[in-house]
């Protein structure tokens, strides 16, 4: 399996990129804010990836992301979502954006996708609604391990999420508005998995405390984890 590639950008297409990887041009599809958020031509990028292997195709798919990797793989195995559907899904929405919408079972957000009926939406949520909570509390370890691999491999933009880097090791900005875009999902993603944690300290149920992070998150992006737990207790709050 191929979890990581780390190589020169070639050029970027409608939905996929090509990547050369010390002389092979690895053609790897990815979501549309993965590929928003990638450096020019001729600069030094890596994606976490993953491999569909059939038959009859081999394809691999990138993320900016281990957390838009998690959730795209939670999406394939929902029926009726497929690699195409689950990366217009991360493209209207976002990793972030996904597990909001599925914690709060928001099934308009995930219809808002290209190529995704009411029906296919409703069963997306009906089926991840469970392992919303799950996901969303493994924000914060997954932004460290993102944040790990940068140190050891001599990365990224500071303050970015994205898992570019610059593998002959000089720095890397993959743009302002991407890498900006990247480090605020990568707080607010941590913010609300420290205030899940605390919830369930609290003795919240999972699929309760998320719902209720979900919605303060919504209300308040920018919300940081005290914040969150304070708008989250008062919507757990008993009503009357």
């Amino acid at each position: 399996m191929i979890g990581k590639i780390s190589g020169t950008l070639e050029y970027k297409g409608a939905d996929h990129a090509l990547i050369d990887v010390r002389g092979i041009g690895y053609l790897v599809y990815c979501s549309d804010r993965t590929l928003a958020g990638l450096p020019g031509a001729g600069e030094a990028v890596a994606l976490y990836t993953d491999l569909l292997v059939r038959e009859d195709l081999l394809q691999l798919f990138g993320f900016s992301s281990l957390f838009e990797k998690e959730w795209h793989r939670l999406l394939m195995s929902v029926q009726g979502i497929g690699a195409k559907a689950s990366l217009a899904i991360l493209s209207t929405l976002g990793a972030e954006g996904v597990g909001r919408a599925i914690a709060l079972g928001d099934v308009t957000a995930i219809k808002a996708a290209k190529g995704i009926g009411p029906k296919t939406a409703q069963r997306v949520v009906i089926e991840l609604k469970d392992k919303a909570p799950e996901v969303m509390a493994l924000g914060g370890s997954l932004k460290d391990a993102m944040a790990g691999a940068k140190e050891v491999d001599g990365a990224a933009a500071p303050g970015s999420d994205d898992v570019i880097e610059d593998t002959v090791r000089t720095p890397v900005n993959p743009g302002g508005a991407a890498a900006a875009s990247g480090a605020a999902a990568a707080a607010s993603m941590s913010s609300q998995a420290d205030a899940l944690s605390a919830l369930g300290n609290l003795g919240y149920g999972p699929a309760d405390a998320a719902t209720a992070v979900a919605q303060a998150s919504s209300d308040d992006p920018s919300a940081d984890t005290a914040a969150l737990i304070r708008s989250a207790l008062k919507l757990l709050a008993p009503k009357g």
